[in-house]
């Protein structure tokens, strides 16, 4: 299953981290736009499964941030964020508008290919730092078979 080009930028968009989006802020705040849904923190269930095929259950609740904004022109951005960053979701949404422009190769390029890259870098550093504590058990046979 391939991601169409808008959840791939959503996806990216809620794993950044703030600090990584801030310094987009001024480029994304520069539009007329209104708020539909003021950016608001909330509850949602995480259901997991055990080995990752198992029964589902209930891991528990963890907060997320949402907002919906709409650009004088029309165009509607959406954010779904962990956590409870309100700011942070409102850029999101912002940025989810702007790139569904006619011409989103500006932002694609410059915003969502930084905050990829940024996260790529994160994920192998974190697997790296996973690889460094991995432990091989091997068993020993005694006697003959």
């Amino acid at each position: 299953m391939s991601l169409s080009p808008r959840q791939h930028w959503i996806g990216v968009l809620a794993r950044a981290l703030r600090s990584e989006i801030l310094p987009f802020e001024a480029a994304l705040r520069d539009a007329d736009y209104q708020l539909i849904r003021a950016p608001e923190i909330g509850m949602t269930l995480v259901r997991g499964r055990m080995g990752g095929n198992g029964a589902p259950f209930n891991v528990g609740e963890m907060s997320v941030t949402r907002c919906v904004v709409r650009l004088a022109d029309g165009r509607t951005g959406y954010s779904y964020l962990a956590g409870r960053d309100k700011d942070h979701a409102e850029l999101a949404a912002l940025a989810d508008a702007h790139l569904q422009d006619a011409q989103p190769s500006v932002w694609l390029s410059d915003l969502i290919t930084t905050l990829a890259t940024a996260q790529a870098t994160r994920q192998a550093q974190k697997a790296a730092e996973t690889a460094a504590t991995k432990v091989e058990f091997f068993t020993l046979v005694r006697g003959e078979n």
